[in-house]
């Protein structure tokens, strides 16, 4: 008899639903942590491994086309499609001996972009036909700068597509300032910033239409990147507002009908952060305060070891001593880990994560 909650490998389906109503009940929310290449997704794992806690592992679309390397031509979605497949077929084979549950996740896809998706749906149609199991989790569409009525009428046949193979959706409603994967909302109208319940009810009446395996951003002032104190404003009373107003326009018994996700967590209050969960956010976004954390290990590696980081021969120690054993990649990529780990830990225990994989 397993002592965990949900086992190990990559979630879909009625067990990804399971999850997301486990963490809805118990007050906490997963981590969703944009992973670039290998160095990150293992220490996604690990981090999730040592806190015996769920994760979810999200590629956006540079993140999949860097993945794949920056030589390969991107014309067509060519490397943003199978660097993202790379790095699910790469969580697949190594989640199971991490002994992790882990949500395997694609992260905004804009209107531009939908050929992306279209590509990972083809592949992971054949996938799912020979395997049984989609090999995504979920996808998100954000097409939140377009008008409500194309951006749930899209959302809603791409769902139909992914409902059929065992998949979930994430959407977005309203707008994510601020700046990220070449994607800028920094001079956006403030008002986008925060989304109306009446558009999260649209939203829930046509989806559900489909499954109600679906998960909702809704803007509440969201930002992506990480700002001075004072210049983000974030009023996450709107999920409440927004959970209050389905249960009574569709005369539902449950309290928190919807899964909202919060993006832009970087840098956020934790109280902002744990007011959200109490509203019923499951997953929160977190890329610039990892990407930082990565890069400031390698920084601290440097900074310690300056001295033999030089030339391949000669350091404080003699003139003759080789450094082979200062610059081996190996050496400094896993400085980069361990702070990136560190700070995860962190996002973990302000989301009430840890544990959770206990039962």
């Amino acid at each position: 008899m397993s002592n965990k909650n949900f086992r190990s490998g990559v979630l879909y389906g009625a067990e990804l639903t399971e999850l997301y109503n486990h963490a809805s009940k118990h007050d906490y929310a997963l981590p969703a942590v944009n992973v670039i290449g290998t160095n990150s997704i293992n220490a996604v794992m690990e981090t999730a491994r040592d806190l015996e806690s769920p994760v979810i592992i999200q590629l956006s679309n540079g993140g999949a086309s860097f993945y794949a390397g920056k030589g390969l031509d991107n014309s067509q979605q060519k490397a943003s499609i199978y660097g993202a497949v790379a790095g699910a077929t790469h969580v697949h084979l190594l989640a199971k001996q991490y002994d992790v549950p882990v949500v395997l996740h694609t992260d905004h896809c804009a209107k531009n972009l939908l050929p992306w998706v279209d590509g990972l749906l083809d592949i992971g149609e054949k996938y799912y036909a020979e395997k049984g199991q989609p090999l995504f989790s979920s996808h998100m569409l954000d097409l939140s700068e377009e008008e409500l009525e194309e951006n749930i009428g899209t959302s809603k046949a791409y769902f139909e597509r992914m409902n059929k193979i065992d998949m979930s959706i994430e959407i977005e409603l309203g707008v994510t300032g601020g700046e990220e994967d070449g994607v800028d909302n920094t001079e956006i109208d403030s008002a986008r910033l925060y989304t109306q319940p009446e558009e999260v009810a649209y939203a829930y009446e046509e989806l559900m239409k489909v499954s109600p395996r679906f998960t909702v951003a809704a803007a509440f002032g969201n930002v992506h990147g990480v700002y001075k104190p004072g210049n983000v404003e974030l009023r996450p009373i709107i999920l409440k507002n927004s959970q209050d107003f389905v249960k009574e326009k569709f005369n539902l018994d449950k309290d928190q009908p919807i899964h909202f996700v919060f993006h832009g967590g970087s840098g956020s209050d934790l109280k902002d952060i744990r007011e959200a969960i109490t509203y019923g956010a499951i997953k929160m976004n977190i890329d610039t305060d990892q990407q930082w954390a990565f890069w400031d290990g390698l920084r601290a590696y440097e900074a310690k070891n300056r001295g033999y980081l030089q030339a391949q021969i000669g350091n404080p120690d003699g003139d003759d001593i080789p450094n082979k054993k200062y610059y081996d990649p190996r050496k400094w990529l896993r400085a980069a880990e361990d702070a990136f780990r560190v700070r995860l830990t962190q996002a973990f225990e302000d989301l009430n994560a840890v544990g959770k994989n206990k039962i």
